[in-house]
């Protein structure tokens, strides 16, 4: 009783001393995460404008929701450089006082055809009425609030894209092109020279006579910051350790599914006695055999030869009924198929072009009756058969079938019943070459029937191959003790003693892609957060295996890592020191002399362009092409380091293309060439300039 006298007595300091604690590990789980940190808040800004990280997952939430295939971080990555670019084209907007009006947006929406065309919009003329369009809305906004909402999300959209229009539109406008261009152009093109050389190429000398040190390429990309610069990165060294089946597993697969060749004994519950169990062959339910044995389920389509497995196409197409032919591998799977039914013309390959109609099932974007895609059909027909070869273009051009735009109309390995009737039967009741018209719910398709293949209908048992538990735990206690190794010793040392090999990888923080492994957003993540230092070691387990990975470096200097400029910055090093040694050996005054001291021999080049500065049997040489031109006739240059070796070069003639009499043409190309890349350039040139805070990673 005193004991709980006393409990009673502190039980007001207990509780504050509970709850202290727990506020205490509150607080320290949000500073630890950046809670209370402003990047919590934000996924970073631009120009001072903060990008608000709730809004910004939704948008990532919708776009990989809406892309098929799209990953998150390929979601964020998009939606991050559509957030950059609204910023920084609002500020200029905003710099010019650039609007859209309620006309312009709605002459932007009568362009529409969704709304030009929509018979609800229409007057009796057919022709568009903003009365009835304002109506609309009017009933929309009073009455249906999800709508409106959906509508004003819309209108904005609408409203962005004329603005940013409108912006790329004024400043193509400003790009001009003056006469002196024009002819610099012209000069470029046209003007000619002639020259003789002599080259010594740098492959003359072997890679391992010259050492470029990494302190030599990090120096050289230093100097030449704004070519080489990057996000911060960070250099990671890892192995992977595939979680694959053993020599044993195998054995015991194939052990497995070859004991579904012959019957088996197997107890039955119910009736207390062992049954026995027919083997695949002499099953005479194959379908209810397969389900019940394999890890795919039965399959009846009837399959070409060409789609068979190619090892075993033979075997499998010419199999007897009844017959069962396996095991063999296909795509990780042990399989026996078994014959079930052969199909002369069972499936086939046929090109279509449909012309779809007002009221069909797959109404066209441009009005078209039902007589008027008719007639279309018939005076399309009519050039096919005049000229077959015309098909796929014609189809590209007309179809309204967007599945086989692309691809010039071409459906392949159809099978029976597969398409809707009309068209299943004009392709498997008609010869191959057969064209014409044929009508479905979706229009009118102009059909011609290309080829036809017979097909075979296997019952297939596939297994697969996978690692046993008891492998998989040898995979995991290899990948475990790679990992505390790698922690204690050289990582590399350790990876030869265990006979694995290390991927090197260079990353940006919104990466996630490794090579080999593919998508490993978490290893990304890991290398990038604050708390993992350099050379920290770290096991990563998937489906395929175990990734141990190592934090290399870290880069926080805004050029490219070592490992990412090396393969650009060592060649253009290595050449230079190559250059040198050749140099000693091209000594003379003229290019006989330097050929005879060399080895080399003088050529000519004739007829060359600025425009295609290329020498003859060498190739792309536009620092030499550009001294032959600027040598007086008859000149010898000094030796010139160029793009494939050293070189030296003696204008023979330099010949200028006769002026015209009107440069108007080029004129209108160079403007052409300036205002057709100056939409890519705009947001590219506000980006060099903006202040931009990525804080992506810290979400990711």
């Amino acid at each position: 009783m005193a004991v709980l006298s006393k409990i009673r007595q502190r039980s007001i300091l207990l509780i504050g001393v509970i709850g202290f604690c727990l506020l205490a590990f509150v607080v320290g789980d949000v500073i630890q995460n950046g809670g209370f940190s402003q990047t919590s808040r934000n996924i970073g800004s631009v120009n001072g404008e903060d990008i608000s990280a709730q809004e910004f997952l939704q948008k990532v939430s919708m776009a990989e929701k809406n892309g098929q295939g799209v990953s998150n971080t390929q979601a964020a990555n998009g939606v991050w450089e559509q957030e950059v670019k609204r910023i920084l084209l609002e500020g200029e907007y905003e710099k010019l006082g650039l609007k859209i009006g309620k006309d312009q947006l709605l002459d932007v929406m009568k362009q529409n055809p969704n709304f030009a065309q929509n018979p609800q919009f229409l007057n009796t003329a057919g022709i568009f009425d903003v009365n009835k369009f304002n109506e609309y809305l009017a009933t929309i906004k009073s009455s249906q609030p999800e709508q409106w909402k959906a509508w004003l999300d819309f209108e904005k959209q609408v409203e962005q894209m004329a603005t940013e229009q409108m912006y790329t539109t004024m400043i193509k406008s400003g790009l001009v092109a003056t006469k002196i261009e024009a002819k610099a152009a012209y000069a470029v093109e046209n003007d000619k020279v002639d020259f003789d050389y002599v080259t010594v190429a740098y492959s003359t000398i072997k890679d391992d006579q010259v050492k470029v040190s990494d302190s030599e390429i990090m120096d050289y990309m230093k100097k030449n910051e704004k070519k080489y610069k990057s996000e911060n990165s960070r250099d990671i060294e890892f192995v992977f350790i595939e979680n694959k089946p053993s020599a044993a597993d195998e054995t015991e697969m194939k052990t497995t599914i070859n004991g579904l060749l012959s019957g088996r004994v197997v107890y039955n519950e119910k009736t207390g006695k062992n049954d026995t169990l027919p083997g695949f062959k002499a099953a005479i339910n194959a379908e209810e055999f397969v389900n019940s044995n394999s890890d795919i389920k039965y399959d009846s389509s009837y399959v070409a030869k060409k789609d068979l497995p190619l090892e075993n196409q033979e075997q499998l197409f010419n199999l007897p009924q009844g017959e069962v032919f396996g095991p063999y591998i296909y795509n990780g799977y042990y399989c026996l198929s078994k014959m079930m039914g052969r199909q002369s013309g069972g499936t086939a390959k046929a090109s279509h072009i449909l012309l779809s109609y007002e009221g069909s099932k797959a109404p066209a974007a441009v009005k078209r009756t039902k007589e008027e895609a008719k007639a279309k059909a018939d005076e399309l027909l009519a050039q096919v058969k005049a000229n077959p070869g015309s098909f796929p273009m014609l189809a590209m051009m007309n179809t309204d079938d967007t599945g086989s735009k692309q691809n010039g109309g071409v459906y392949d390995n159809i099978t029976k019943g597969q398409m809707v009737k009309p068209f299943n039967d004009f392709v498997f009741n008609s010869p191959v070459g057969t064209m014409g018209v044929v009508e479905t719910e979706f229009g009118y398709h102009v059909m011609k029937v290309d080829a036809k293949y017979d097909a075979v209908r296997l019952a297939t048992v596939a297994r697969k191959i996978e690692p046993s538990e008891t492998t998989a735990d040898q995979i995991y206690t290899k990948a475990t003790k790679f990992e505390a190794d790698a922690n204690e010793k050289d990582f590399a040392t350790v990876a030869k003693e265990a006979k694995l090999t290390i991927n090197p990888a260079s990353v940006k923080g919104t990466d996630e892609y490794l090579p080999v492994v593919g998508s490993q957003r978490a290893v990304v993540s890991w290398a990038f957060n604050k708390d993992t230092k350099e050379g920290d070691v770290k096991k990563f387990d998937n489906l395929q295996g175990h990734i141990v990975a190592r934090v290399k470096a870290k880069n926080e200097t805004g050029l490219m890592s070592l490992e990412q400029g090396r393969s650009a910055v060592e060649p253009i090093l290595r050449n230079k020191k190559k250059a040198e040694l050749i140099r000693a050996k091209m000594a003379g005054a003229t290019l006989e002399a330097v050929a005879q001291k060399s080895g080399a021999s003088v050529m000519n080049a004739t007829a060359v362009t600025l425009s295609n500065p290329s020498v003859p049997n060498v190739g792309y040489e536009p620092k030499v092409v550009g001294k032959a031109f600027g040598l007086a006739a008859g000149k010898t240059s000094k030796l010139i380091d160029g793009e494939m070796g050293v070189y030296m070069v003696r204008t023979k003639t330099m010949v200028k293309a006769p002026a015209l009499p009107d440069y108007g043409m080029y004129v209108t190309k160079v403007k052409a060439q300036n205002q057709g890349s100056a939409s890519g350039r705009i947001v590219t040139a506000l980006k060099s300039g903006a202040e931009i805070e990525d804080n992506r990673v810290e979400f990711q």
